[in-house]
């Protein structure tokens, strides 16, 4: 049943997937949040475990960055291995001045300077979360009293770039609450297969505090984030 990318067996990955970019950070959920979790993959160095979580099944694994990387393995875990519910969860930066570090970003849809959707559409596809799982992510964030923005994200292709630093205040200026660089093709692919996708990203880089998060902190202290992924996934969960 091995894919190019990934060597799980047969049902060795569950039907619902939370996906880090950083597959350090999914070996740190599943030792940390996850019961008895057991290695699926390493090919390429992309962790996946697949682990108990409040009784159900539950599996978690790296993506890398970009949308080129993370549509590799989204379309090889709806396709070949049944994932029918995925939740992406990650770092994103804002130039929001509301946006506080830490707080949780809740993508309804992604905006993107990728040019992947124009080569397969013939016009500008939109994509967008599934809005139960969107839904139940965010009441369960406001009777946490969690830091919670729901909106559009941007998905962009270049982390660094030549262009001036305000290249992204055009898209801020429209509403736009958080940048990352995964998010629409994550809604894109799950259309495509019928499945259920939503994204989370914690605010990493913010104008509202210039230093950041340290990588230790992105790596570690995403606990709300996570819980919060969990408890929604868990509901759709075996």
């Amino acid at each position: 049943m091995a894919t190019p990318h990934i060597r799980a067996k047969e049902g060795e990955i569950a039907k619902c997937i939370l996906l880090p970019g950083d597959p350090r950070r999914a070996k740190f959920i599943a030792e940390n949040f996850l019961e008895n979790p057991v290695l699926f993959n390493d090919v390429r160095g992309i962790l996946g475990y697949t682990g108990i979580y409040k009784g159900r099944r539950v599996s978690v694994m790296g993506t890398g960055m970009g949308m080129p990387s993370i549509s590799i393995y989204v379309n090889e875990l709806m396709s070949q291995y049944g994932v029918k519910v995925a939740r992406r969860i990650g770092t994103c930066g804002s130039q929001n001045p509301e946006a506080k570090l830490g707080d949780v970003l809740m993508a309804q849809g992604c905006c993107t300077t990728s040019r992947i959707n124009r080569r397969m559409f013939n016009g500008v596809y939109a994509p967008v979360a599934d809005f139960e799982l969107l839904r139940t992510a965010y009441l369960k964030a406001k009777e946490r009293g969690a830091g919670v923005a729901v909106g559009n994200v941007l998905s962009s292709d270049m982390f660094y770039s030549l262009a001036p630093d305000d290249r992204f205040k055009n898209w801020f200026d429209f509403g736009v609450i958080g940048v990352e660089m995964e998010g629409a093709a994550l809604y894109t692919v799950a259309r495509k297969y019928g499945a259920r996708a939503l994204m989370l990203c914690t605010v990493s880089d913010s104008v509202s505090d210039p230093k950041g998060m340290t990588p230790e902190q992105r790596e570690t202290s995403l606990t709300n984030m996570i819980t919060l992924a969990l408890d929604t996934i868990w509901e759709y969960a075996e």
